[in-house]
């Protein structure tokens, strides 16, 4: 009897197993599962996404913890997530590992990285969504002032006075947009280097322990501490245009669910510029507004969710 028991308790443990496996599958059918970004413009985007998908189609928008950019973009490659907010530019020189220079002539940046990504991953942008957020070397007005800084060539000669820095994934050797290749390129050899943590760079800046560091041209703490961004005069830095980055089976596995999901994604392309970028970052960068507010704000101003 003790035996018949035992195999009874085992068939109801092993059935409950089973159904619980079913519901989890059946309800990740019906989610959308992004890693967050390290930047406010990314949690900004994330936050579009989640209140566009959940108010027009019947998904829910799963937003989970932090990861940097590479690690998020493995996570897609896996089918651990769904999508994530990227460039084209990081597209190509940090996730595919190539350069600007295999762009074939008579090709967009933003075209070919699509066509390498599909062929090696299986991933690729929906539409621009307006607003190019490039890398970009920045100073205080005062030393622009003093040294008479306007491209990144007139660093050449005050450089060893000066000392770089930027956070660490700047200093990493994954992709060519990188401290390495571009001190190189233009010929650069500062004082000292520097990898410190994203959110102390600004602070850096301003008491004076670095001079000199890498920027996104429309994170609002530029306008905050008054940097100014000199000219890629010799065009060492790709375009980085922004668009949301999917997994290409991610709208066949939705379907059901959302067959309008890539429509829906796509009513964000030409939402931005530079400036309105700026702005909103600066609203939670400078201003202290969370990303999910900025994102409610915008959508509802723009008639893309209701008010």
């Amino acid at each position: 009897m003790k035996k018949y028991g035992t195999i009874l308790l085992t068939f109801l443990l092993a059935l409950a197993l089973i159904s619980g496996c079913a519901g989890e599958k059946g309800d990740m059918d019906k989610t959308l599962v992004i890693y967050d970004g390290e930047f406010s413009e990314m949690q900004i985007i994330h936050q579009m996404v989640k209140m566009l998908v959940e108010e027009h189609t019947d998904l829910s928008v799963e937003i989970r913890d932090q990861m940097s950019p590479v690690n998020s973009y493995r996570s897609l490659v896996k089918g651990e997530s769904d999508l994530m907010n990227s460039y084209d530019g990081t597209l190509l020189t940090t996730y595919l590992k190539l350069d600007v220079s295999d762009v074939p002539e008579g090709q967009s940046l933003y075209d070919f990285a699509n066509e390498q990504a599909m062929a090696k991953d299986k991933t690729r942008l929906l539409k621009p969504l307006g607003h190019e957020n490039t890398y970009a070397i920045g100073v205080t007005e005062a030393l622009a002032d003093e040294y008479g800084l306007n491209t990144i060539s007139d660093l050449i000669k005050v450089a060893p006075e000066l000392v770089f820095g930027a956070e660490h994934e700047f200093f990493g050797e994954e992709g060519s947009m990188k401290y390495g290749p571009f001190v190189d390129f233009y010929g650069l050899q500062f004082k000292d280097d520097k990898a410190i943590e994203m959110a102390l760079k600004y602070s850096a800046v301003e008491s004076g322990n670095i001079d000199v560091t890498i920027v996104y041209s429309t994170d609002g703490m530029n306008k905050k501490v008054g940097l100014k961004v000199l000219e890629d005069d010799l065009n060492f830095f790709a375009e980085y245009n922004d668009a949301l980055l999917v997994r290409d089976d991610v709208f066949r596995r939705l379907e059901a669910e959302a067959p309008n999901l890539e429509e829906v994604l796509n009513r964000l392309a030409g939402q931005f510029t530079n400036e309105s970028m700026t702005d909103l970052t600066y609203e939670v960068d400078v201003n202290g507004q969370t990303p999910e507010d900025v994102a409610r704000d915008f959508l509802t101003q723009e008639g893309l969710i209701a008010s």
